[in-house]
């Protein structure tokens, strides 16, 4: 049984890409970054909006704001036509940075317009809590999101790696300020389907909260292209405790249907994640990886072939640090 080709989903009532683009790799140096990279990120840019993948997905501390400032510099390029259509998210981290010291009131406002200036704007549709173990009481933060909404800084408030009780207790809380609580992201892969198994997907479908699903490829274990002989470059530390014998069943079953399909490895990864009803995060840093990507979007796996791949898979970890969710 085919399921149905899936190209939209929505946040807060409004409709959004399916599959979204994730930004950390662009000028951060987890991923090896270097300035020679930018011309094929503006490659990934340009083929990602072309194949209608406009939501994209940045944070204060990616790169130090780098990524920010890449994206603000992409949007000023952008014809007006490709800017109307632009989703753009970034995230609140909450710990202290130079020139934002902090101990109980955490400085929303203020952060967001130093995003809001790298990237070249005046507003954005979705601001995020980027983690659940910072500093700053929940009521704090919340009241911070509701600011930042009321000057018009932001449409709609967001979370991320929050577990299923924090998600519950913090969106309760934003309930008092009159703001619905948007999104939660976490990581969600066919090597971590923890959130699935314990609730959290569940209870965000029930409270229509978007799932944004990030490292949907498990830091590239999932797209083909690594394996024993060809390690994973050090420091990309989430789905790190498989081994390659471990994945292997996996990988070859995706291999199969790669072939199937007519797709990338990599396509049927971020398509198993759209069947689960959350919207991944798919990394690009050129117009091949973007291709295929987009790719993920153009057809739709059985639901023997979705039961299949998850039975292949793993539940994976949390971490009371980072990875509540």
């Amino acid at each position: 049984m085919t399921t149905q080709i899936i190209k939209h989903a929505t946040i807060a009532g409004v409709q959004v890409p399916a599959l979204a683009i994730g930004t950390w790799a662009w000028g951060d140096k987890t991923w090896g970054y270097t300035p020679d990279q930018l011309p094929g990120i503006q490659e990934a840019w340009r083929t990602s909006v072309k194949s209608g993948l406009t939501f994209y997905d940045t944070a204060e501390v990616y790169g130090g704001g780098e990524s920010e400032r890449i994206i603000g510099n992409l949007i000023r390029e952008s014809t007006e036509e490709d800017k109307a259509k632009l989703y753009i998210a970034t995230k609140f981290l909450p710990f202290p940075q130079p020139g934002s010291f902090y101990l109980f009131n955490p400085p929303l406002v203020q952060r967001l317009q130093a995003s809001l200036k790298r990237l070249g704007l005046s507003s954005i549709p979705l601001y995020q809590i980027h983690s659940s173990s910072g500093l700053g009481s929940f009521e704090s933060l919340a009241s911070g999101l509701a600011e930042c909404i009321k000057l018009g800084l932001c449409k709609n408030v967001g979370v991320s790696n929050f577990s299923k009780d924090e998600l519950i207790k913090f969106s309760d809380i934003l309930q008092k300020h009159g703001i619905k609580l948007a999104s939660n992201q976490i990581e969600f892969n066919l090597l971590r389907q923890g959130p699935e198994k314990n609730g959290l997907l569940e209870e965000m479908k029930r409270r229509d909260i978007a799932c944004l699903a990030y490292s949907p490829l498990a830091m590239g274990r999932l797209t083909g292209k690594y394996n024993a002989s060809n390690p994973i470059p050090s420091g990309r530390r989430f789905s790190s405790q498989y081994t390659w014998e471990q994945l292997a069943p996996l990988i070859e079953y995706m291999k199969t249907l790669s072939d199937k399909h007519g797709v990338s490895t990599s396509a049927i990864a971020l398509n198993w994640v759209i069947s689960k009803g959350a919207i991944p995060l798919g990394g690009a840093r050129n117009a091949k990886q973007a291709e295929e990507n987009s790719k993920a979007l153009t057809f739709s796996l059985t639901q023997e072939e979705i039961t299949q791949l998850s039975n292949k898979g793993f539940e994976g970890k949390t971490s009371w640090l980072w990875q509540r969710g």
